[in-house]
């Protein structure tokens, strides 16, 4: 079966904002209530795609959702129309606002768990859209996630999609940022790797000073729902200690492709049983790329996110490393980089770096602002008939002027009682959905 990986990007919504509402996630709490620049934010991401689509990557878009999130705060006990509640908020629940203005659906590593075909009993695409419990502003998003994702996997012969977990910690899931794959090869059978912080069994580990975000118990119920084939799927603890330090998903330590698995040691306690595991699970021979805490400081890891960098196989079989700019303004990490490179046993032959700044600040890097999505010929060519998601150079040219035209250069927080930010972020979202042939997707558009 002829497969391939397409990576689908979050555009940045027009209220992207520094609001500080992640817990254990370091870099929001240190640039928390500070002023972000939306069209700056979505323009970075758009050239990052750009950069992927001219690589020779098949680059998918997946629209932001609509913010502020004004049934919420109805829900919460504010009442009357939507510039009504925003005021209300404004003035007796600003973190509340705050939580309702997040643009937080950009990082669409967390907006569902993906399994291939090649993978699943029934050889169909499955999707589970993330839960989301661990973070309020987060915990909004599923609905509207399984809404985007129906709509563009449409086709019931490829696509099987499922209702995110029940809410609540016992199966707390954020997706895709935990969840890895190996293969020799993308339409290949593959080891599914679902990596947890935490697990019912008040025995196991667990972090003192973050809460851990992922369940063991969500990752088996994935697994199961799945279809997942037998013997191709492995359940591993993220080390509590990571966690602790600022590693909130496995992908800000861990990142894997084909048969590479690039990783900090911190990543995992007793991580040469975690390879051995593995490699066991495997029938063709797995990379390793490990960094040493010596070589690294798990600090330099989590505050460049250099393990949050994409891992890329090019169509000409080349494999490269797409990291934040950060990365190369730390020594350590341009460092560790170089020795990749320079080391012939593996076969990544070079580094990209890309600019997010506006992202990373807020505590996401390259890879937290994609999903992993692997599809055969007749899958993508479903997806790219039922709707105008796959980034082609048209494409490109309307979202940059779309972004031009209705993005801010600044928002603080007090701007997000202004009754015009709602305004301005319906029109641009309308404007959208005719640019990507999505139809109405949005509640304002029913209404």
């Amino acid at each position: 079966m002829n497969a391939f990986e397409v990576n689908f990007d979050g555009l940045v919504g027009p209220t992207h904002n520094y609001g500080g509402l992640a817990v254990g996630n370091v870099a929001a709490a240190e640039n928390a209530l500070t002023s972000s620049n939306p069209r700056e934010a979505a323009l970075q991401g758009l050239a990052k795609m750009k950069r992927l689509f001219d690589l020779g990557i098949r680059q998918g878009v997946l629209p932001p959702q609509n913010r502020p999130a004004a049934d919420m705060l109805r829900k919460l006990g504010f009442a009357g129309d939507d510039l009504s509640v925003i005021s209300q908020a404004a003035a007796a629940a600003p973190i509340l606002l705050r939580a309702c203005y997040s643009a937080s659906s950009m990082w669409v590593a967390n907006a569902a768990t993906v399994s291939p075909g090649a993978d699943t009993d029934d050889a169909k695409v499955h999707l589970t859209p993330a839960n989301l419990p661990s973070q309020f502003h987060r915990s909004i998003e599923p609905p509207a996630t399984s809404a985007i994702l129906r709509k563009i996997f449409s086709e019931e012969r490829y696509f099987q999609h499922h209702d995110p977990l029940p809410a609540g910690l016992y199966f707390a899931d954020e997706g895709a940022a935990n969840h890895m794959r190996l293969c020799s090869d993308h339409a290949d059978t593959g080891l599914e790797i679902f990596v947890f912080g935490r697990s019912a069994d008040q025995a196991a580990p667990k972090p003192l000073k973050f809460p851990a975000r992922q369940s063991l118990e969500a990752c088996e119920a994935i697994a199961r729902l799945h279809k997942i084939k037998a013997g191709k799927k492995l359940f591993i603890q993220q080390s509590p200690a990571a966690i602790d330090a600022g590693a909130f998903h496995n992908d800000v330590l861990a990142v894997s492709n084909c048969n590479v698995l690039l990783y900090h040691e911190a990543a995992f306690d007793d991580w040469w049983e975690i390879e051995e595991k593995i490699a066991a699970a495997c029938d063709y021979p797995i990379q390793f790329i490990r960094a040493a805490e010596s070589e690294i400081p798990i600090a330099d890891a989590i505050n460049t996110y250099l393990f949050n960098s994409q891992l890329i196989s090019l169509p000409g079989g080349e494999m490269i490393v797409l990291a934040p700019v950060e990365c190369e303004d730390c020594d350590s990490a341009r460092t560790f980089l170089e020795r990749i490179v320079q080391d012939t046993t593996n076969p990544i032959t070079r580094i990209e770096y890309v600019n997010l700044r506006q992202s990373m600040k807020n505590g996401g890097g390259p890879a937290c602002l994609r999903l992993r999505v692997v599809l055969a010929k007749g899958e993508f060519e479903a997806v790219a008939r039922m709707s105008r998601v796959i980034l082609d150079q048209p494409l490109h040219d309307e979202l940059k002027a779309w972004i031009e035209k209705n993005y801010r250069e600044c928002i603080l927080p007090p701007d997000l009682a202004d009754p015009l930010l709602l305004r301005e972020s319906r029109t641009a979202l309308d404007e959208l959905t005719t640019i990507l042939s999505l139809g109405s997707i949005y509640d304002f558009q029913e209404a």
